[in-house]
């Protein structure tokens, strides 16, 4: 049986935590961390450019979209997930909706009741294709 090393790491910036027994009703915008314990009804959604991360824990809920780079999940979540990078569903796991990922973790015990849509990667506009490398090596100047 594998078991898991290292969890994924915090995000650059301030973290942010919905204790248990708290109720937000409203989107959540954010940078950093957000630890999800008690409950949010709206979306959360994560400020552009930034790697912020989202943490559902396991008496967290979440009723609304999720739209954040790095979403870890071991609570329940009534909504659509939109992840440009990764997506961990641990043991606990409740995914009620879509999970649109890159990269994608799933313990055994989770459940989602949805799609799963991959998304690809987008190549940095600064990659040189390998054909246009090999033609400029080859040529030689002129003297």
């Amino acid at each position: 049986m594998r078991k898991k090393n290292k969890s994924v790491p915090f995000a650059a910036g301030n973290t942010t935590l919905i204790a248990g027994g708290t109720h937000v009703i409203g989107d959540i915008h954010f940078s950093g961390n957000l630890e999800v314990e008690g409950q949010v009804t709206g979306n959360v959604v994560a400020e552009e450019g930034t790697e912020a991360r989202v943490r559902i824990l396991p008496d967290g809920k979440l009723v609304g979209d999720v739209r954040v780079p790095v979403v870890v999940i071991n609570g329940h979540i009534e909504g659509n997930i939109f992840s440009s990078n990764q997506v961990e569903l641990a043991d606990k796991a409740v995914v009620e909706g879509n999970l649109h990922y890159v990269l994608i973790e799933i313990e055994k015990g989770a459940q989602v009741n949805g799609s799963f849509v991959h998304q690809a990667t987008e190549e940095p506009s600064n990659v040189v294709p390998l054909e246009n490398t090999a033609d400029s090596s080859q040529e030689t100047p002129s003297l």
